[in-house]
C-alpha cells in the first residue's frame, strides 16, 4: 500500500509539532513547510485538514502558531491514516471501463484485507511512538532550508 503525498506531509507535520517545547505554539505553517522542505501552499492545505480533524490547533496573531492538540497526541496512527486517506479501495473495479472480472474476482477482496491489515498494524501506534528516539531528536534539530517555491 502506498500513502498519498498529502498523508505523508500530514504525518511529518504532526511529528514535527509533537516535539515542540511545552504548550507554546511550535511554529507557523510556513516554518513547518520550510523544515519539511515542501511548498508552503501544500502545507497550508495539510494543516487545514489536520485542524478540521481536531489534531492541530492554529492560533493567529502575535504569539500564534501551530500546536498539536490532546487528540493529536493520543490518536491512533491507524485512525489518522484512515481519515487522511479516505475509505477508498486499493483498486477500482468500477468506473468508465469496469473490470470484466469484478463479479468473480478474488484480487479485490485480498487487497481489501491487506489494506485492513495495514491499518490494523498502525492502530496501536500514536504520534508519541513515532517521535521516540532516535526520530525525536532529529526532528528537534531540523532547521528550515529557506522558502520552497510553490
Amino acid at each position: 500500500m502506498r500513502l498519498t503525498r498529502f498523508t505523508d506531509l500530514a504525518l511529518r507535520a504532526v511529528m514535527r509539532l509533537a516535539v515542540a517545547e511545552g504548550d507554546a505554539p511550535a511554529s507557523t505553517t510556513r516554518e513547518v513547510a520550510e523544515v519539511m522542505n515542501v511548498p508552503a501552499a501544500h502545507m497550508a492545505k495539510v494543516v487545514a485538514r489536520l485542524q478540521h480533524l481536531g489534531v492541530v490547533e492554529a492560533r493567529r496573531g502575535r504569539g500564534g502558531g501551530l500546536a498539536l492538540t490532546g487528540l493529536g497526541r493520543r490518536a491512533s496512527l491507524g485512525w489518522l491514516v484512515r481519515e487522511l486517506e479516505g475509505e477508498g479501495e486499493v483498486v477500482v473495479c468500477e468506473g468508465d471501463a469496469p473490470c470484466p472480472l469484478r463479479g468473480a474476482c478474488r484480487l479485490r477482496r485480498a487487497l481489501r484485507e491487506a489494506q485492513e491489515a495495514f491499518h490494523a498494524t498502525l492502530d496501536p501506534l500514536t504520534v508519541g511512538d513515532l517521535v521516540a528516539s532516535p526520530t525525536g531528536p532529529v526532528l528537534v534539530g531540523l532547521v528550515g532550508r529557506g522558502p520552497v517555491a510553490d
